[in-house]
């Protein structure tokens, strides 16, 4: 017995040294990337860092110095040469499945195989644009999420809302006119059938679209909470969705340590979901002091597609194929004149987004503009925070658990930090065009998805997918 016992003994201090060694050499093996010589825009700061260095081990942001960093002898070292290094762009409400000209368009035309292919391009296209996170607002689950995450696609990260969740008649509501209702959740519409909307009305509705949203992988929920532009039954001053009803969706989400984005025009509205308890205001556009007041005790966010300011809004398909839709917006447009002029005055927690409803090419010029134009009605540098911290704080309110990159921070060039950087020429504070911004829309020059010279690196988790230095 005491000869087994010392056979065991032996084998078992082998086995631990075996283990030791392949941990060793596991850490040992671990990729370093340094960039050398950058200023960098830490997401955060209204300036440059200069002549920094930043090394990235594995995923993370593992150092940042101005003086010299040693790394093993095998890493990559990369020279910036007086570029800027920032974080990756992050989209704060966007649309890659709903890839037709209109909801119409969608609900009638378009079949899944085309969506999803046509997801998939648009994703590439952001991703090589430098959009390494993204926060969809509704119409998908997580199917293209899991074949990115695995590897077999490149795009961003994303985090999916699942399907749209409103009442009947509501700007989540694709149905016609003549399709029937006979059944929960607006089954006969196609947009339904597709797991891209909702029709739930009252509140053990709600919590089943809600909780079934959740079943599928959403990371945070939407609602529509009142009316839109694009759509074909509602106003946009409809408020769709009473406090109880915003209640119940805040009580799941609240219930998977997650949280309500609610698509909300009017002051009414807004004020209504700030009151219980939704955590990010979409579109916002009545925006005014006592929003912000609201906002501010409640911890919460807004993003804004800042587009909707152009003279050139008119020209969206999804507009001006509607005479209803085109009075609908000029309607709109000429009731929030004193958004711009709130959000410089009382500067809320603000993300950036493009909700660009189309194709490839459309969405690109869209996006392009929407940062050139938030940057022209609000300046670079809250157009860069909006790009990224800000977006990386509304991320992360999907909470410990559905956070599905819980390692780092998202959106900041800070020690422990996700690796998602660019690395462009010029200084994006003084000129915005360095990240793709573009002042023309529909009349833009079209280019290949990433022709973006003045970035020059893009990596994603520690891991460079564009390099032209």
């Amino acid at each position: 017995m005491k000869q087994l016992f010392k056979v065991c003994t032996i084998a078992a201090v082998v086995a631990a040294s075996f283990t030791t060694a392949s941990v060793s050499a596991a850490e040992e093996a671990v990729t370093q990337i340094l960039f050398k010589n950058v200023n960098i825009f830490n997401g955060i700061d209204n300036k440059l860092y200069k002549n920094s260095h930043v090394l990235v081990e594995g995923n993370l942001i593992k150092s940042i110095s101005t003086k010299d960093i040693k790394v093993n002898s095998d890493a990559m070292v990369i020279d910036g040469a007086g570029r800027t290094l920032m974080p990756g762009l992050i989209e704060g409400h966007g649309h890659i499945n709903m890839n037709g000209s209109s909801l119409a368009d969608i609900e009638n035309n378009r079949s899944w195989e085309e969506l999803a292919s046509r997801g998939v391009a648009k994703a590439d296209m952001y991703f090589k644009n430098g959009f390494t996170s993204w926060r969809d607002a509704g119409g998908m689950a997580t199917g293209l999420k899991k074949t990115i995450d695995a590897g077999l696609l490149n795009g961003p990260r994303i985090y999916p809302a699942g399907a749209f969740i409103g009442p009947t008649g509501s700007h989540a509501d694709f149905r016609n006119y003549t399709t029937p209702n006979e059944t929960v959740y607006g089954a006969n519409s196609a947009g339904s059938r597709l797991g891209m909307t909702f029709t739930a009305d009252g509140v053990d509705m709600i919590k089943t679209a809600a909780r079934q949203n959740f079943m599928q992988g959403a990371t945070q929920i939407k609602i529509m909470s009142s009316g839109g532009v694009a759509s074909a039954f509602d106003p946009w001053q409809l408020d769709a969705y009473s406090a109880t009803e915003i209640q119940a969706a805040v009580e799941v989400a609240d219930a998977y340590g997650s949280y309500v984005m609610a698509h909300s025009y009017s002051k009414k509205s807004i004020m209504r979901n700030l009151e219980n308890g939704v955590k990010t205001i979409e579109h916002g556009f009545m925006f005014d002091a006592e929003i912000a007041e609201l906002m501010e005790e409640k911890g919460a966010y807004m993003t804004t597609n800042m587009h909707a300011f152009s003279p050139y809004l008119g020209q969206i398909e999804a507009i001006s194929s509607s005479p209803a839709a085109a009075r609908k917006a000029a309607s709109a447009q000429a009731a929030f004149g004193d958004f711009v002029e709130n959000v410089n005055k009382y500067q809320p927690k603000f993300g950036f987004h493009s909700d660009c409803v189309g194709g490839v090419d459309s969405c690109q010029k869209q996006t392009a503009y929407e940062m050139s134009i938030s940057a022209e009605l609000l300046g670079n540098f809250f157009t860069l925070k909006s790009l990224t911290s800000v977006n990386g704080e509304i991320l992360a309110l999907s909470g410990d658990v559905l956070n599905p990159y819980p390692e780092g921070k998202l959106g900041v060039v800070a020690k422990g930090a996700y690796a998602d950087l660019l690395l462009v020429d010029g200084n994006p504070l003084e000129d915005i065009t360095v990240i793709g911004a573009d002042p023309q829309w529909f009349d833009a020059k079209t280019r290949e998805a990433g022709d973006i010279k003045t970035m020059r690196i893009i990596m994603k988790d520690g891991k460079i997918y564009k390099n032209t230095l």
